[in-house]
């Protein structure tokens, strides 16, 4: 008989009648027996004795398992992550649309989107919040909305969490002095009500919106593509350009507020192109000396003078802050036309709102078009709504990775829905 044989017979034994003694003295009422002792050297003694015998009964067996069908081995619920020194990685995103100053149905949905807690404050919940844009007019809200937003940025940011604000055309409009959607009532929660307008034009507004908001968001779904708002295509030199020419290269979503023409010029590099325009365009309107009245009563005031072609097309008909074209326009005509975009801009879906669907969310083109304004302010009465996203890259047994994309709606007063799933599967490196 072979030696390893011989020795699984005989180690079997033993075994069996050790595990079985010491599992009976310690299930006890009195605990373990006297006379075997709790000290580590008795512990160690019978681990290794197990091991030994262990090791010596596997041994005369141990390619067998190979001979198992491949499903018996390697059954994907099975799967091992912990042991697989390629880390698996997950993001999850809610993005809002048109809150238009009303506080109450916004700190709803944010709380149903677990966003932020019963308290209204950042919950850790969700590693990506971007809003798009339009919290001011229609509603009395403005200066509670935008002060309950930068306490959120501060503590999205303590616990490395992130939050993304796109500005919307009625921001650039009350900048602007174009008035008519702001309501007496709104005006009179500022106090004295001449401060709404330094507020809005070189004030505590105007500089949140410089420093923390963008007229256009590129959001990377991995980190290997770096951080939001890196730029497609990235420069030569950056540490993001071989991850963004890769097979992860337009695994990103564009977020603006009305959204990216086929048409409109500035596209590239995305979205440092039309940021520029923004924040040139406001600090242009910054500068205006003295600020003009506001329209209404006023005359309307216009872009400021020196704006530039490229500044006034961005707030024009077909820029990024008043474009309706992908909700407006019928079904192959938007399908015809997305994936172009979608290549220029380094991106898979483009998120937008401005044009509100009270019904819901709606998803067009398989979920590469998603338009999130349902008229969540009382203003409106529309439905109470978040977009989710939830992201996943996972290595798979044998080498390479899978991701995963879900897309849902949310809702507070009706069912959620499942607006897209999409898979794919990658070589292992990715960069």
């Amino acid at each position: 008989m072979p030696r390893g044989t011989t020795l699984a017979f005989v180690a079997l034994p033993l075994l069996a009648l050790s595990l079985a003694y010491y599992a009976q003295s310690s299930s006890s009422p009195l605990g373990p027996a006297p006379h075997l002792g709790t000290g580590l050297s008795l512990s160690l003694a019978l681990s290794g004795l197990i091991a030994y015998a262990q090791a010596a009964v596997q041994a005369p067996f141990r390619f067998k398992t190979l001979e198992k069908p491949a499903e018996a081995v390697f059954v994907a619920d099975e799967y091992d992550h912990a042991r697989d020194p390629r880390p698996r990685f997950t993001r999850k995103i809610i993005a809002v649309g048109d809150i238009h100053g009303d506080i109450g149905n916004a700190e709803h949905i944010l709380q149903m989107a677990g966003v932020v807690d019963e308290n209204n404050n950042w919950s850790g919940n969700v590693d990506v919040f971007v809003q798009t844009g339009d919290i001011i007019d229609r509603g009395d809200d403005t200066i509670e909305l935008f002060n309950w937003m930068e306490d959120l940025r501060e503590q999205a940011f303590a616990v490395n969490g992130i939050m993304l604000s796109v500005l919307g055309n009625h921001e650039y409009m009350n900048a602007i002095g174009d008035w008519r959607y702001v309501l007496e009532s709104e005006k009179k929660t500022f106090e004295p009500r001449d401060s709404r307008l330094e507020a809005v034009t070189t004030g505590w507004l105007a500089d949140a919106w410089a420093t923390n908001y963008s007229t256009a968001v590129r959001l990377p779904l991995h980190g290997l593509l770096g951080p939001p708002n890196t730029d497609y295509p990235a420069p030569d030199g950056s540490p993001f350009a071989r991850a963004n020419a890769g097979p992860l290269s337009h695994a990103a979503f564009s977020f603006v507020h009305g959204g990216l023409a086929p048409a409109y010029p500035n596209l590239q590099p995305f979205p440092s192109a039309i940021n520029g325009l923004g924040s040139s365009l406001l600090h242009r309107l910054r500068d205006r000396k003295p600020q003009p009245l506001p329209h209404p009563p006023s005359s309307y005031p216009g872009l400021p003078a020196g704006t530039t072609r490229e500044e006034a097309r961005m707030y024009g008909a077909d820029g990024p802050l008043w474009y309706r074209g992908w909700a407006d326009e019928d079904d192959k005509k938007v399908c015809s036309m997305v994936d172009g975009v979608l290549e220029k801009t380094g991106t898979r879906r483009m998120v937008m709102g401005h044009t509100p669907h009270f019904d819901g969310i709606k998803a067009r083109c398989d979920g590469k078009v998603l338009i999130i304004d349902t008229g969540i302010s009382h203003a409106y009465g529309g439905a109470l709504s978040a977009l989710s996203i939830e992201y996943t890259l996972e290595p798979v047994q044998g080498g390479g990775w899978k991701e995963k994309e879900i897309v849902k709606a949310l809702y507070a007063d009706q069912e959620d829905e499942l607006l897209s799933v999409s898979t794919r599967d990658l070589d292992e490196n990715l960069w």
